[in-house]
């Protein structure tokens, strides 16, 4: 084998075991006991998007730098009637030389206005930032409840088809002793499909779920098995970080116009329109450039000053200064219809709470106890012979609808609530 080809088979070893421990210590970075912190924090410091949002900030820190800069100055160095002939004579003794330096001066506080814009730019970004940083928390919450959601719909589906299943074995001993026909049998043990495809779904969920999760995470491997330590429940006594206050309407509205990130960019922007459109009036003032120098005429020195002024007489910047006053009033449309969307999200998120709060409410005093007891209750009067096959079997339908509907409940009420929470800005931090 030739060396070249050596080289670089122990050239490609090498880069795969580089790339091989990196992806390990990018897994290692991931434990595998997640918590809802642990998934914001990953996210956060890991997610190539809001990676990408930081970057937008630091072109513009860029763009404040070259703005913030004064014009250059110039140097120019003139030669002039040199003579052509066969013999001209000395070089330096027969023209003459111009070394002059020059400087354009800006006016109407042109630099000062350009930096302030520039300023407000990064600012307005650096909040849009903000922005996805909340909204990307927000998409984390979502996705890491949907993941206790169908964990503890796996836990109950197992529960249930666990006790089907007891209740088949039971079933075929007491058809051998001849207590009960081969069609109740077949009954029970064609209702374990029921059951067992609530298993499937339930872990089709929960394994989509963590997928998920674990993209938001930028995760190597979104096949990776994770386990979420959670609950769906809100606790009413132990207050859970995360959760919008319990307050009125009105003060969460406040809350929220005082702390949402894009009402502040949008408010930034509105203050960059606003300088960019002096600084555009600024431009109608003509720069001025002086100039000074040395000058050599054959024996003659001398010394040159000058000054330009640019005539603004066909172009003052109108078209500008029109633009400018297009985009401040956009800054100023674009800003209102924000605040009228935060007020729009803060309500629909308030209405959301109070419902589920309601609906959770209603299902567990209603339904969840009765629906358990009644379980419970048909499960030992079938095993003593007072109840039918029939009567089992609707139990426990009953049971499982009402288990997958409180469930439901639980998880569209904490979502609510991480929704109120992102409309009045908490996570933006």
């Amino acid at each position: 084998m030739p060396v070249r080809s050596l080289r670089m088979g122990a050239f490609l070893c090498i880069v795969m075991v580089l790339n091989a421990s990196h992806i390990r210590a990018q897994e290692s970075d991931i434990p595998s006991r997640l918590t809802l912190e642990d998934a914001i924090r990953l996210a956060i410091t890991r997610n190539p998007l809001l990676a990408a949002a930081k970057n937008e900030v630091q072109a513009l820190e860029g763009d404040t730098v070259a703005v913030s800069k004064r014009p250059n100055p110039a140097v120019s160095l003139q030669a002039e009637d040199y003579p052509i002939r066969s013999n001209p004579g000395p070089f330096f003794s027969n023209q003459e030389i111009t070394l002059r330096f020059d400087y354009e001066i800006e006016r109407g506080g042109r630099r000062q206005l350009r930096t302030e814009a520039a300023r407000q730019a990064v600012e307005a970004q650096r909040l849009a930032y903000q922005d996805r940083v909340r909204l990307m928390q927000l998409e984390v919450k979502r996705t890491f409840a949907r993941a206790i959601l169908a964990k503890s719909s796996m836990e109950a589906s197992r529960s249930i088809l666990e006790q089907a299943e007891r209740m088949i074995e039971l079933n075929r001993v007491r058809f051998k002793q001849g207590d009960i026909s081969a069609l109740e049998l077949n009954r029970i043990e064609v209702e374990k499909l029921r059951f067992q495809d609530d298993v499937f779904q339930a872990d089709l969920m929960l394994r989509n779920a963590k997928s998920s999760l674990l993209a938001l995470l930028n995760a190597p491997d979104l096949s990776r098995d994770v386990d979420v330590s959670g609950m769906l429940p809100v606790s009413e006594q132990a207050s859970e970080t995360g959760l919008p206050p319990r307050a009125p309407l009105n003060e969460l509205l406040r809350i929220a116009l005082e702390r949402r990130p894009d009402m502040a960019s949008r408010l930034e922007e509105k203050k960059r329109a606003d300088t960019e459109t002096m600084l555009q009036r600024a431009i109608r003032s003509p720069n001025i450039t002086v100039g000074g120098g040395y000058k050599r005429n054959v024996i003659d020195n001398s010394l040159v000053f000058g000054v330009t002024i640019p005539l603004k007489v066909f172009n003052r910047n109108e078209g500008e200064i029109l633009r400018a006053d297009a985009e401040q009033m956009r800054a100023a449309n674009l800003m209102a219809a924000v605040r009228k969307e935060i007020e729009l999200d803060v309500q629909q998120a308030f209405n959301a709470v109070e419902v589920n709060r309601q609906r959770v409410e209603y299902i567990r005093t209603q339904h969840m106890k009765k629906a358990e007891e009644s379980s419970r209750v048909t499960l030992a009067s079938y095993n003593l012979g007072g109840a039918t096959l029939i009567d089992y079997i609707d139990a426990q339908r009953t049971y499982r609808d009402a288990l997958r509907i409180y469930n439901q409940a639980l998880f569209d009420e904490r979502i609510s609530l991480y929704e109120l929470a992102s409309s009045i800005g908490l996570g933006s931090e």
